[in-house]
């Protein structure tokens, strides 16, 4: 019925080693996911906050769409 893969027998070793191969090597992971996830969230903030300070015309960059008028 069920048979072991070759595959499926090497992610359960990985995931096993992940989960008792050291003292808080997942706090250690799950720490670091963390901190990416605030320096992204920082960059993102800091690019909304550089577009709004920025002088920037938006009228400069407008095009003239009026019709014009025939004789």
């Amino acid at each position: 019925m069920l048979t072991a893969h070759p595959i499926g027998i090497i992610a359960i070793i990985v995931i096993a080693l992940l989960v008792f191969g050291g003292r808080g090597k997942i706090s250690n992971i799950m720490g670091d996911l963390g901190k990416g996830i605030t320096s992204f969230k920082k960059g993102l903030k800091d690019e909304v906050g550089d577009a709004k300070t920025a002088d920037v015309d938006p009228a400069d960059d407008a095009l003239d769409v009026t019709p014009r008028k025939k004789d």
